[in-house]
C-alpha cells in the first residue's frame, strides 16, 4: 500500500437551520467548496482520478449522485468520475476512507473526498417519505431479528447503560458551546473556512439577484447550566438529552484532497498530514450509536497504539451520551477531545460532517503543533467510522 497524504482540506461555515446557507442548492454549496479546495492546493484538477462524496438524504436536490453534479457545477474536469455514498452520519468520513483506499491501493494517484447536506431544505428522513408509495425502508422481516429504534431512543439507552445523567449531558453541552466560542474568538478556524456567498430569496423563494456572505458557524449560542436547566427532554419525558445536549440540524459541506506521498512530491505539493489507518465497523443497531467505541478500539489495537498516543480527538457530538460513553470506555484526556467545540455547538450537517471533522482535525494538528489525531463518528443503523491522521 502506498502512503496516502492529505494535501488540503477545507469546509464551509456550518449554517443553522433556516440560516445563511439555507437558500442554496446543495450542489452549489459543495461546488464552491470543491473549487476552493483545488484553488488553495494549487493542484491541476486534471490530476484528480476519482471523487467520492457523502450525503445521507439523497433525494430532491441531493439526488442523482450529488458528488458528480457538484464537481461539474464547479467547472472541474469531466473526466474525473464521482460516487456518492451513504453511511448515514458518517457518510463523508467513509467517503474519505474510501478515497484513501483508492489512492493507497494504486487505483488512482489523486482523489477528492467530500460531503454535503442542506438539512434546511432536505430534512432528515426526507428519503423515507411515504407519499410516493415506494415501500418502507425497513421490511417486516427485519423486526424478527432486531428492534427498530430511533437515534434519540438509542442515545437514551446508551445513557442508561453507562449511567450518564442529565447533569452530565448538560455539562457537555455547555462545554461544547464555550469551546466553540473560544475557538472563534481566537480565530482558530481561519485556515479551514471557505466563505460562502449565498443567494438572497424573495417571499416566493426566488433569487433576487443579490447575495449575502456566510463566514462563521451559526450554531453558537450563549449557554449556561442555569439557562438550560429548564429545557424539556427531546426523546423521552424523563430523558437526559435536550436541545442543548444534542447536535443541531445544520447545513454545510467540506472537501479533502488526498494523494500518494510520491505524487505530492512529484507535483511539488506540501502535505498537511498522512492517513495512518481507517475503519468502518458494525455495532448493535438497537443501541445504534456506540460505533466510536468499537472503531477506536479497532484502530488502536491494529496500530499498536494506546489512547495516550492520540493528541487530538474529533468525535461527533450527535448526542452527549455518545461522547460520554466513549469517554468512559476509552479514558481519554478530555482536554484533547473536541477542543474547539463539537456538533452540539457548531452543528451536524449529516453527510457533510465527516469531512468537516477531518478538516478540523488536520488543521488543528498544525495550529496547536500536535502530532496525531483520531476522528470518529456514530452512524444510524449501528455503524462507526474511524480515521487516524498524523501531521507532516
Amino acid at each position: 500500500m502506498s502512503e496516502v497524504v492529505i494535501v488540503e482540506a477545507v469546509r464551509s461555515p456550518i449554517g443553522r437551520r433556516g440560516g445563511g446557507l439555507s437558500t442554496m442548492h446543495s450542489a452549489d454549496l459543495l461546488a464552491t467548496v470543491l473549487a476552493e479546495l483545488i484553488d488553495r492546493s494549487g493542484v491541476d484538477p486534471a490530476e484528480v482520478g476519482q471523487v467520492v462524496g457523502g450525503c445521507v438524504s439523497q433525494v430532491g436536490m441531493q439526488a442523482f449522485n450529488i458528488a458528480r453534479t457538484a464537481w461539474l457545477t464547479a467547472g472541474l474536469p469531466i473526466r474525473a468520475p464521482a460516487t456518492t455514498v451513504d453511511s448515514q452520519c458518517g457518510s463523508s468520513q467513509q467517503a474519505t476512507n474510501l478515497a484513501t483506499s483508492l489512492v493507497g491501493s494504486g487505483v488512482v494517484d489523486v482523489a477528492v473526498a467530500c460531503g454535503v447536506e442542506i438539512m434546511s431544505r432536505v430534512p432528515m428522513g426526507a428519503s423515507l417519505a411515504r407519499g410516493l408509495d415506494l415501500g418502507k425502508a425497513i421490511p417486516k422481516s427485519y423486526f424478527d431479528r432486531y428492534e427498530f429504534t430511533s437515534q434519540f431512543e438509542g442515545a437514551e439507552r446508551i445513557a442508561e447503560k453507562w449511567g450518564i445523567t442529565r447533569q452530565d449531558c448538560d455539562e457537555l453541552g455547555v462545554r461544547s458551546q464555550q469551546l466553540a466560542a473560544q475557538a472563534w474568538d481566537e480565530d482558530r478556524f481561519a485556515t479551514q473556512i471557505v466563505p460562502i456567498d449565498a443567494p438572497d430569496l424573495d417571499e416566493e423563494g426566488k433569487p433576487t439577484g443579490t447575495t449575502h456572505r456566510v463566514e462563521r458557524d451559526e450554531g453558537l449560542r450563549e449557554t449556561t447550566l442555569e439557562g438550560i436547566a429548564g429545557l424539556k427532554p427531546v426523546a423521552r419525558e424523563n430523558g437526559v438529552h435536550t436541545a442543548a445536549s444534542s447536535s443541531q440540524i445544520s447545513d454545510g459541506a467540506a472537501a479533502v484532497l488526498l494523494m500518494t506521498r510520491e505524487k505530492a512530491s512529484a507535483l511539488r505539493l506540501e502535505p498537511m498530514g498522512r492517513v495512518v489507518d481507517t475503519c468502518l465497523v458494525g455495532v448493535d443497531p438497537v443501541l445504534m450509536l456506540t460505533g466510536p467505541i468499537d472503531a477506536t478500539h479497532h484502530l488502536l489495537q491494529r496500530n499498536g497504539m494506546q489512547m495516550s498516543d492520540i493528541d487530538l480527538v474529533e468525535i461527533n457530538e450527535a448526542f452527549a451520551s455518545v461522547v460520554l460513553s466513549w469517554e468512559r470506555e476509552l479514558h481519554p484526556d478530555m482536554d484533547t477531545v473536541n477542543p474547539n467545540g463539537g456538533a452540539i455547538a457548531l452543528g451536524h450537517p449529516l453527510g457533510g460532517s465527516g469531512a468537516i471533522l477531518i478538516t478540523k482535525a488536520v488543521h488543528e494538528l498544525h495550529r496547536a503543533d500536535k502530532t496525531t489525531a483520531l476522528v470518529t463518528m456514530c452512524c444510524g443503523g449501528g455503524l462507526g467510522t474511524g480515521t487516524i491522521i498524523e501531521r507532516i
